[in-house]
């Protein structure tokens, strides 16, 4: 949903017509008859992905790493890397103990600059933390998954410039998830200190005059954090210094959706592999890099 003119919303819309997705267009006149309990302001379309979804991502975690295990991969959790020491072979080390291995894919999300200046390099990565907002449904299923209310991204709106987003009722019965895209920069050792609530302003703004149905003050404010990029696009790339480092990083907040093909082409540069489609939007070299000494 956004503005008919606007560039964001013309993007998301074209990008969706030429790759020949299913989609339906909607406005004013017909936006209710298709989706009810959300007022489309003036102006403003919406576009329908027809066969877009809803990912479970704790159960896409523990099926993927369930597939891992009886492939024969170990998992070991709660392991701080405390150092990595590159090379022919690259030493990883932790308070458990020594790893050593012929490649290392570091995907260390908020922490991967603290993980990456044990090896010689810093990059552009801004880490924000997200107040993750669940707002109360008036009328229990009004926007419940099951009667189809749709997952949204709204481009702009009155109350901001920054995406909004949104999810039915299900994760939590009778709370739907409605989220600014955009955080308070923190250090991610310390978000609890960040205390942050100008975007729970906003979005208490935007629910009381576009969702008539939610009570607008969140039930539920939790927490996440997004790793970014300057332009908010992916790191995929080899360590500048050392082919065998393998880096996943800036996934800016809409990367897990992409897990599985994020894990195949970084499968494919950890085992020195052409990858499977064109990564030059992902490089390194895209922005300035600021490295130290190498270690």
């Amino acid at each position: 949903m956004g503005p008919e003119t606007s560039d964001d919303y013309q993007l998301i819309k074209t990008n969706l017509q030429n790759n020949n997705i299913p989609t339906v267009i909607l406005n004013r006149d017909n936006f209710n008859q298709h989706i009810p309990g959300v007022n489309l302001s003036e102006g403003h379309g919406a576009v329908v992905e027809v066969t877009a979804g809803l990912l479970y991502a704790d159960r896409a975690l523990r099926t993927v790493q369930g597939q891992f295990l009886k492939l024969g991969g170990t998992i070991r959790d709660n392991e701080e890397v405390t150092g990595i020491t590159p090379g022919p072979l690259v030493t990883v080390t932790t308070p458990a103990g020594v790893y050593r291995a012929k490649s290392v894919v570091i995907t260390a999300g908020p922490w991967t600059n603290a993980v990456l200046a044990r090896t010689g390099l810093q990059l552009p990565l801004q880490v924000v933390k997200i107040n993750v907002c669940y707002w109360k449904e008036k009328v229990p299923g009004t926007y419940d998954v099951k009667k189809h209310f749709p997952c949204f991204i709204l481009t702009e709106c009155e109350e901001t410039k920054e995406h909004i987003y949104g999810l039915p009722a299900n994760e939590y019965p009778g709370l739907v998830k409605i989220c600014y895209h955009m955080g308070s920069p923190t250090d991610p050792d310390q978000r609890d200190r960040q205390t942050d609530r100008s975007d729970i302003d906003i979005l208490q703004r935007y629910v009381a005059r576009c969702f008539p149905g939610l009570i607008p003050v969140p039930a539920v404010v939790e927490s996440c954090m997004y790793t970014l990029t300057p332009d908010c696009h992916f790191v995929l790339d080899y360590h500048p210094s050392h082919n065998n480092i393998v880096i996943g990083a800036g996934f800016s907040g809409h990367g897990f959706k992409f897990g599985p093909i994020i894990g195949k082409l970084l499968s494919e540069l950890s085992l020195g592999e052409v990858p499977s489609y064109d990564l030059s939007p992902f490089t390194i070299g895209r922005f300035q890099a600021t490295s130290k000494s190498s270690l």
